[in-house]
């Protein structure tokens, strides 16, 4: 998995210590009402498209530069359908620690014909709802049926409420 340059220059100052990132997933439905999926070189599961946002890029620039990035397919964001704070800390082999805050989009494609198109997917593939692959976990089913709620309003993540508010 290639690492960001300015991730590279911050753990040269912090090592393996954990970072915050912001990062996308993209929840990609076709015409068909298919939903994109990678199958991911670093765990060997089906997942949700997701990446990490440069400095300073825009949330729905980043969606739409790692859908092209990884699987050749351009979209278009419809919709910040959640925002997410990852509970667990992600810690990858090389021992560099991560806790990720998320931001997932539904995007509509727009063309493009869906391939590995970098080396972190081993494969790609469109899946019907209802069909999806066991492996993709509980975490992401929340995002996907986030994304697919019939709203217009981006749904938060609040664990508690500040005394007086109501």
């Amino acid at each position: 998995m290639p690492v960001p340059e300015f991730v590279r220059d911050l753990r040269h100052h912090v090592g393996h210590a954990p970072l915050p990132l912001s990062g996308i997933v993209a929840v990609i439905l076709d015409d068909h009402d298919r939903l994109l999926l990678t199958h991911r070189a670093d765990t060997r599961r089906w997942a949700l498209l997701g990446g990490i946002l440069e400095p300073g890029e825009e949330p729905a620039d980043g969606v739409v530069r790692e859908a092209l990035e990884e699987t050749g397919v351009r979209v278009v964001p419809e919709r910040l359908a959640a925002v997410r704070a990852s509970e667990e800390l992600t810690v990858y082999p090389n021992g560099d620690q991560v806790r990720y805050l998320s931001l997932v989009f539904r995007c509509r494609y727009v063309d493009g014909e869906a391939r590995v198109n970098d080396d972190e997917s081993l494969d790609v593939g469109w899946f019907a709802l209802d069909e999806l692959p066991d492996e993709v976990t509980a975490d992401e089913r929340e995002n996907i049926r986030l994304a697919l709620d019939d709203t217009d309003r981006t749904w938060f993540a609040l664990s508690a409420i500040a005394p007086g508010v109501s």
